[in-house]
């Protein structure tokens, strides 16, 4: 079928692709000059659209995709989207090709491998990098293309652009993936080892089992109701959850067979071939989503790590106060109007730069735009992490006494000189922390972003170290972690961090979190027991965050062993994974004396200019 709109043709000139300059070196930035280009709303082209068309891969398997193209003879570049969630059944990508098109793009969106239209068996991930290449090069062939490609979309559909990348194909100049993962392992099935349960779940039995997705209100209010929900996640073991909601997804018993890092999940690390993705890459993604790790490290490591000077300088990075997905209000928060951003029309830009050589500032621009919570407000800096920040260690102090928010944990600069009291807490899986807000996404029943944290102060099981007001205010931009030294008398068990901001009337938001399982503090890939009562030095990846402390405000630190069910409860057993029923009671120690100096580590960026 075809289909067509009126609109007057424009073709855009195709320009010389400019050199991109010399950027400053790291300076104090201003906040002044921050812009984002505004939605484009003009019509330009009359559009066909050429449904289920079969894409042919080198293995015989057809995949079918559906093409937006402007009316006429031209050839033009092409913009690719892969997705396992429908071609027919998203509006957004609909829309997106629409707006594509019309402004002088061909849009190819295609269903992966085994998904909706396309044949073949799916297996997540796997085969991204093989069907990714083989459908750039399909695209760069036809007649309507001028034979250059780049790739757009979000989540799933950002992540396959990482692996179509690192396969190289010869015609694609660009990808901008939005809100993606870089290492399924590493962020999107476990973090530091730990288990996304509701994510993993609620994404693949609940949702993914069949070969078209199950409809969005399995994660609605009605539909988590509907499954009994709140019975199936508490559930163990783990390898039998699927049997309670009547569905079987087979990859999921393969992620729950593999909770190491091994060579299954090696393939899927993207992260290990930046050197070998040859296109400059836009990575766009929120504080508050589920792969905020993916967009900050996607961004690093092609800066760092991409293969020239050309696509090293040529990388850019946009990250927002949202979850997944731009928005104005994350959580509990209003981030104020300039918080959301128009994705589709900085994409467009993007592409314009790189897919027709329009020069448009792009080139002469800091290549990293961030959001700063707390004064909410928009940077540009010319690298991530910030090359002047002074990472400078908050040290954890009490009495002995830092359970809940009425004990006696203090944050303080001042390193520890001598004895001091340690801390201890119960962790019982079968009454863990619940999980408030926080790293997530996708109608989960822990919705993602910062909220107001005092209904879980109050436990005893949440060690809260907390700082004096603030004289001044505090702008914290970076890579965040806890150096914790501790203890558990379990072989195996958990530990949480959260980085809160206190406001001055007592509310308490997270504005950012980690955790680590204790058998993967020194290789995800040859997990170790504990030696019970030996302290150990944990180091609580917090990922990153931007946010001002304002004067009058009190940084906090919560450290616990449990975030449940965003991240599944360790049994303290130590156990095969996702196999016992049995959990134990963990007796936790947390040690702040002169020879186990617990503390967090925060970038803390000198005074801006305005």
């Amino acid at each position: 079928m075809t289909w067509c709109r009126r609109a007057v043709l424009l073709l855009l000139p195709l320009l010389v692709l400019a050199a991109i300059p010399e950027r400053p070196s790291s300076a104090v930035q201003t906040t002044a000059a921050v812009k984002f280009p505004p939605p484009d709303v003009a019509e330009r082209n009359d559009i066909l659209l050429d449904n289920r068309v079969p894409i042919r891969m080198r293995d015989g398997v057809s995949l079918y995709a559906d093409v937006f193209r402007p009316v006429g003879n031209e050839r033009y570049p092409v913009i690719v989207s892969r997705t396992p969630y429908s071609t027919e059944r998203f509006p957004s990508a609909y829309e997106a090709g629409v707006y594509f098109s019309r402004r002088g793009y061909v849009y190819v969106f295609q269903d992966v491998r085994g998904r909706h239209e396309s044949d073949g068996r799916w297996e997540p991930f796997f085969d991204d990098e093989r069907d990714g290449y083989d459908t750039v090069e399909w695209a760069a062939k036809q007649p309507w293309s001028n034979g250059k490609v780049g790739m757009q979309g979000g989540s799933y559909l950002g992540q396959n652009q990482w692996r179509a990348a690192q396969a190289a194909p010869p015609s694609l100049v660009t990808i901008f993936p939005s809100v993606a993962s870089t290492s399924i392992y590493h962020d999107w099935i476990t973090l530091n080892g730990a288990w996304r349960l509701s994510f993993n779940f609620g994404w693949g039995p609940v949702r993914q089992e069949s070969r078209i997705m199950q409809n969005p209100g399995a994660h609605t209010v009605d539909g988590l109701h509907a499954i009994h929900y709140d019975e199936v996640q508490r559930h163990l073991p783990l390898n039998t959850m699927q049997q309670l909601v009547g569905r079987r997804a087979r990859f999921y018993d393969d992620w729950l067979a593999n909770p190491d890092y091994n060579a299954y999940w090696k393939p899927l690390n993207v992260e290990e071939m930046f050197a070998k993705i040859a296109v400059p890459v836009h990575t766009f993604g929120g504080w508050f989503d589920i792969f905020s790790q993916g967009t900050l490290r996607g961004y690093v490591g092609m800066s760092q790590k991409g293969p020239t000077e050309r696509i090293r300088r040529g990388s850019n990075l946009v990250i927002g106060a949202w979850g997944h997905g731009s928005t104005q209000k994350t959580g509990d928060i209003d981030f104020g109007p300039t918080a959301h951003v128009n994705e589709q029309a900085l994409q467009l830009r993007w592409y314009d730069y790189w897919l027709k050589g329009i020069d448009n500032g792009l080139a002469s621009e800091p290549p990293v735009k961030l959001f700063v919570m707390g004064r909410n407000e928009w940077v540009l800096e010319n690298e991530y992490p910030l090359a002047r920040a002074e990472f400078r260690p908050f040290y954890f102090a009490s009495g002995g006494k830092a359970n809940s928010d009425r004990g006696d944990g203090r944050l303080t600069w001042q390193k520890p000189s001598g004895p001091s009291p340690a801390d201890r807490f119960r962790y019982d899986p079968n009454d863990p922390v619940p999980s408030l807000g926080g790293n997530n996404c996708c109608g989960t029943p822990t919705p993602a972003g910062p909220r107001d944290q005092r209904p879980i102060e109050r436990r005893q099981d949440v060690l809260i170290y907390t700082s004096e007001p603030l004289p001044q205010e505090i702008e914290v931009t970076g890579p965040v972690k806890v150096v914790l030294h501790a203890s558990s008398d379990a072989p195996d068990t958990d530990f949480v961090a959260k980085l809160v901001d206190v406001h001055p009337d007592g509310t308490s938001y997270n504005m950012a979190e980690g955790i680590v399982r204790a058998r993967y503090r020194e290789s995800a890939a040859a997990p170790t027991p504990l030696t019970p009562g030996k302290v150990y030095r944990f180091e609580i990846d917090m990922v990153g965050t931007s946010v001002a402390f304002l004067r009058g405000h009190r940084i906090r630190v919560h450290v616990t062993s449990s975030h449940f069910p965003q991240f599944d409860r360790n049994p303290n057993t130590g156990a095969r994974f996702g196999a016992t029923r049995e959990v134990r009671v963990a007796e936790q120690t947390i040690v702040h004396d002169a020879d186990h100096p617990s503390h967090i580590l925060l970038p803390v960026i000198p005074a801006r200019t305005r």
